[in-house]
């Protein structure tokens, strides 16, 4: 096989099946015998194309989405994962939004930032909190979502649980008072815009707990959520 055919083998087998999505880091070059000298050539030759300090795309320089975070999660170390907002959006939790990719790696220290990148240090990621998703490493959702508290708004880290919710993902979280607690702001916030009564709230009546209740009009109603 010559060093072209190696390398494409090696892209299409890496990352438990999951392939690379077109990015090579230099050591992994060097493991198929690309020296340093034959990766210069071939990034003046068009054959690689430089993403990120010691990470190539090869053949174009044009990455998918997928490809850009996983030259993202190469460029900060092998134990580096994709988190928080980017972790998100692998899961289908957020959109992906414009911006910085977001990096978690093991280990104590500040957040540094690479450019188009942003690295967290966690002293508290562990294995469990780790999984791969289309071969990429990332956060697993329960963890996304915790990292999310600390970066986005309430509405957001909301969203994302509902998503978790819904796609069947294990979000570590018991939901329901989250739920009620929600729909009730929602629902009283309705009533005040239409200038209605303020109901009793979560009111049990014989062996039924209600949610909202005007008892002088002996009405009783109930918000469903996703459940």
């Amino acid at each position: 096989l010559t060093k072209n055919e190696i390398l494409k083998l090696y892209l299409d087998r890496a990352y438990m099946g999951g392939g690379t999505f077109g990015v090579v880091t230099s050591t992994q070059l060097a493991t198929v015998g690309i020296t340093k000298d034959a990766i210069r050539s071939r990034l003046h030759t068009g054959r690689l194309h430089r993403v990120h300090r010691g990470v190539y795309s090869v053949g174009h320089p044009a990455l998918s989405r997928e490809g850009r975070w996983m030259a993202a999660v190469l460029a900060c170390g092998p134990r580096a994962v994709l988190s928080h907002g980017s972790a998100a959006a692998l899961w289908s939790l957020l959109p992906s939004m414009p911006g910085s990719i977001q990096i978690t790696v093991p280990g104590a220290g500040g957040r540094s930032r690479r450019v188009g990148l942003q690295r967290h240090r966690s002293e508290t990621l562990a294995a469990p909190d780790v999984t791969r998703r289309q071969g990429i490493p990332v956060t697993t959702p329960a963890r996304t979502i915790a990292d999310l508290r600390r970066v986005t708004s309430p509405a957001q880290v909301r969203r994302a649980i509902r998503e978790a919710e819904v796609l069947g993902f294990e979000t570590g979280i018991e939901t329901a008072d989250l739920q009620r607690s929600e729909l009730e702001q929602l629902f009283l916030g309705l009533c005040r815009r239409h200038r209605l009564p303020r109901p009793e709230a979560n009111v049990r009546i014989g062996h039924f707990l209600v949610d909202f209740l005007w008892r002088g009009n002996r009405l009783v109603v109930e918000t469903d959520g996703y459940r």
